[in-house]
């Protein structure tokens, strides 16, 4: 009797401690619990994570290189500040990742399924319409995003992602108590997946254009 080898299953990857920390740090920056500006402390964040310097020190250097904490000379790390210049990059970048995230699920004829993905995080934002500067309003748009860019299926757009997603979490968190309670937040969110849904990529384009023009020119 042979061994039976199964070719669905793949190796169980398990993740470093390094690995844990950092996510668990870039959900901390995302949800605002570390705003622009604040020091994180090693020795206080050690023990509130439970976990030796040793670790935590190789997780905050990775953030480090991701651009989520930035080391100031003889003061320690820190959650940069929201510059005009950061922030402007920001947008640019993400403005390419979306955009190349649209063209790739029209080009595949996905734009249907997409559109229903977006459509949730759409009727999430409705729900909170009435609280525009809500930390559940901040998570719906953010989730919109997120589900636009995981349609197209590039695991490197969606690594890349992944980064700015936590940039894009303290812009939106910036950004939130400028919206009126006579705008409609989540319309323009609406008309972009019913551009997707209809598979025109000029307008859906065009709309994710004015949508990051308009919030980086809140922040600036």
């Amino acid at each position: 009797m042979t061994d039976q080898i199964s070719r669905s299953l793949a190796p169980v990857v398990q993740e470093s401690t390094p690995a844990l920390i950092a996510r668990s740090l870039r959900r901390a920056i995302a949800a605002g619990d570390f705003p622009p500006g604040s020091q994180l402390g090693e020795a206080a964040l050690a023990g509130q994570l439970g976990v030796s310097r040793g670790p935590l020190r190789e997780a905050m250097q990775r953030l480090t290189q991701e651009g989520l904490l930035v080391s100031l000379r003889n003061r320690g790390l820190f959650v940069p500040e929201l510059t005009p210049d950061a922030v402007s990059d920001m947008y640019l970048l993400r403005t390419t990742i979306e955009r190349a995230a649209i063209e790739q699920v029209l080009a595949a004829g996905n734009g249907p399924t997409c559109a229903d993905r977006l459509d949730a995080a759409v009727e999430k934002m409705v729900a909170h319409a009435d609280r525009p500067d809500s930390a559940a309003m901040v998570d719906a748009d953010l989730d919109f995003h997120h589900e636009l860019v995981e349609a197209a299926g590039s695991p490197r757009l969606s690594r890349v992602h992944e980064t700015v997603i936590v940039e894009t979490s303290m812009c939106l968190r910036a950004t939130a108590p400028t919206y009126g309670p006579d705008e409609d937040r989540a319309a323009e969110h609406r008309a972009l997946a019913d551009s997707v849904r209809a598979g025109d990529v000029a307008r859906a384009t065009a709309l994710l254009d004015d949508h990051m023009r308009d919030g980086l020119a809140r922040l600036t």
